[in-house]
C-alpha cells in the first residue's frame, strides 16, 4: 500500500484549496484538519472525503470566504451562524469559543446553526481536550435512517463526541455516529471489499445484512442499541435544533444536499472544580483498570476510545499516511486542473 507523508498530504490539500478560494492561512488551517483526520487513521473523514468536499466547493454550494458569527450572547451560551461557510473552519472556531466560555464561566455551549459538514467530529472534542477542557459536541445530518419500528428514512445518524483531556496528550475521545456504522465507515469498508464485523442495517429486500453497498442502497442502517440508538438521535436532533433555532433533520433533507446543518459544541473547564492533578489521577485510576480487563483475543489488548487515533497518529508519523492510491491520483490530478 502507498503512504504519504503528513507534509505532502496537507501541502497538496492546501494548494487545492488556495486554487479553490480559500485565503493561505484558512487553506492551511484547513488542509491541517483533513490531513489530520487521515494521520489519526480517520481515513474516511480525511483524504477520502476530500473530493466530495471540493465537488461542493466547484458547485457553489460551499462558500470559501464565509465564518461563522455571534448572533446571540447570554453567558456561558452563545448562538452562532455558520452561513453554510466550510464545516471544520467553523466548527474549530465555535469549539475554540466555547473553551474560552469554560475558563470564564467553568462551562461553555457554543449552539452553531447553518453550518456544512463538520467532516469528523472526534476533531473539535480532541481540540477541546488539547486546551485541557472535556468536550462535548454533536451534529444533525440530512435523514438517513430509519425511527426504530419504522421503515422510512426519518432521523439522522447525527454523530456525537466526548472527550476527557490527559496530561501526556493522548487524550480519551469517543467519536460515534448513533448508527450501528456511520456511512463513512461503511464506505471504508466498501473500498477495502469487506464485510461489516456485525450486522449494519437492512439490505434492499428488508433483510439484515454485513454488505455495506446493500445497506447504502436501502438506507435502512441499524441505530447502535436498536431503540435507544433512535431515541438518541431524535433527542440530539431536538437540543440542537432549540438551541440554534436551526435546520432539524426533516429539513435538511429538503435541501439539495447535505447542508445548513445544526451543531453543538460543549466545553468544561475541569480545573474549576479539581486541582488538574486530581483530574489527572482520577482519569488514569480508571483507564488502568478498564485496561486491566483481561482480553478476549491474547493479541488484541483492549484499548480505550481515543486510543487507536493515538497509535494510529504515531505509526503514520513515522511510516507514513496510507492512502487509496486512486483518491490519492484524483486528488493529485486536481493540482493540474
Amino acid at each position: 500500500m502507498r503512504r504519504v507523508s503528513y507534509q505532502e498530504m496537507r501541502d497538496v490539500l492546501k494548494r487545492i484549496l488556495e486554487q479553490k478560494g480559500f485565503s493561505e492561512s484558512r487553506a492551511l488551517e484547513a488542509a491541517e484538519l483533513f490531513a489530520g483526520n487521515s494521520l489519526c487513521g480517520v481515513y474516511s473523514h480525511g483524504l477520502n472525503r476530500f473530493p466530495r468536499v471540493i465537488d461542493y466547493l466547484d458547485r457553489g454550494l460551499i462558500d470559501p470566504q464565509a465564518e461563522a458569527t455571534a448572533e446571540l450572547q447570554a453567558g456561558a451560551l452563545e448562538r452562532w451562524n455558520g452561513h453554510r461557510g466550510f464545516g471544520p473552519l467553523n466548527a474549530k472556531k465555535a469549539m475554540d469559543r466555547a473553551c474560552d466560555l469554560a475558563f470564564q464561566y467553568g462551562v461553555g455551549i457554543v449552539a452553531l446553526g447553518n453550518n456544512n459538514h463538520w467532516m469528523r467530529g472526534g476533531s473539535y472534542g480532541f481540540q477541546a481536550a488539547d486546551r485541557g477542557c472535556i468536550g462535548i459536541c454533536w451534529t444533525n445530518t440530512l435523514p438517513n435512517m430509519p425511527p426504530w419500528g419504522g421503515k422510512d428514512v426519518k432521523i439522522g445518524n447525527n454523530p456525537i463526541v466526548f472527550a476527557i483531556p490527559r496530561a501526556n496528550g493522548k487524550h480519551v475521545v469517543i467519536d460515534c455516529a448513533v448508527a450501528q456504522f456511520s456511512y463513512g465507515k461503511m464506505e471504508s469498508y466498501k473500498f477495502q471489499g469487506r464485510q461489516l464485523p456485525v450486522y449494519g442495517g437492512y439490505d434492499t429486500q428488508g433483510r439484515l445484512t454485513t454488505d455495506p453497498e446493500e445497506i447504502e442502497q436501502s438506507m435502512r442502517v441499524l441505530p447502535m442499541g436498536y431503540w435507544k440508538g433512535s431515541g438518541i438521535s431524535i433527542a440530539l436532533d431536538l437540543i440542537a435544533t432549540v438551541l440554534t433555532d436551526g435546520n432539524p433533520v426533516f429539513r435538511i433533507g429538503t435541501f439539495e444536499e447535505e447542508l445548513g446543518l445544526t451543531q453543538i459544541m460543549i466545553a468544561v473547564d475541569p480545573a474549576k472544580g479539581n486541582p488538574p492533578k486530581r483530574t489527572e489521577t482520577i482519569v488514569e485510576e480508571i483507564l488502568r483498570d478498564v485496561k486491566s480487563a483481561a482480553p478476549v483475543d491474547p493479541e488484541k489488548p483492549v484499548l480505550y476510545p481515543g486510543e487507536p487515533e493515538s497509535i494510529a497518529r504515531e505509526e503514520n508519523l513515522a511510516h507514513g499516511i496510507p492512502v487509496e492510491e486512486s483518491i490519492w491520483n484524483r486528488v493529485s490530478e486536481m493540482l493540474r486542473e
